[in-house]
């Protein structure tokens, strides 16, 4: 068990950073022929860890009641590579103005996430330091 709760917060940062790089990977290969281009299903893994609600907790004793959570940490965003679309005549379908755009949202969820694991860290640093 993680005390600290960055648990949840280190998965969401991991999703950010894959999100970045395969999104890079496609502006790369905008010219590559044949290239397909791959997007992070974090969706469908997420709905998935919504519907399983309650987790089985260990009881030492009988009278101990049984807890719901969320599942974090046990499901990991996948990569799909669309094959169904064909923009250019070469094969590819990386299409930029979309990538340009999603990049730009990631990066403004990946900035968002840091200043919360800082803020996390702040408010430890500040409990360590007993409110100085």
């Amino acid at each position: 068990m993680n005390i600290f709760t960055t648990g949840k917060l280190e998965n969401a940062l991991s999703t950010a950073a894959l999100k970045n790089k395969l999104h890079t990977a496609n502006i790369a290969n905008v010219d590559t022929p044949n290239y397909k281009s791959k997007q992070v299903d974090f969706k469908t893994v997420l709905s998935q860890s919504m519907q399983a609600q309650t987790m089985t907790s260990y009881k030492t004793n009988e009278k101990h009641l049984p807890f719901r959570s969320e599942i974090g940490g046990t499901h990991r965003a996948q990569i799909t590579t669309n094959n169904h679309t064909t923009v250019k005549h070469n094969g590819n379908n990386v299409d930029m103005d979309l990538e340009m755009a999603e990049l730009a949202k990631n990066q403004l969820w990946y900035n968002a996430l840091t200043e919360r694991v800082n803020g996390k860290f702040n408010s430890l640093r500040t409990v360590i330091n007993e409110g100085r």
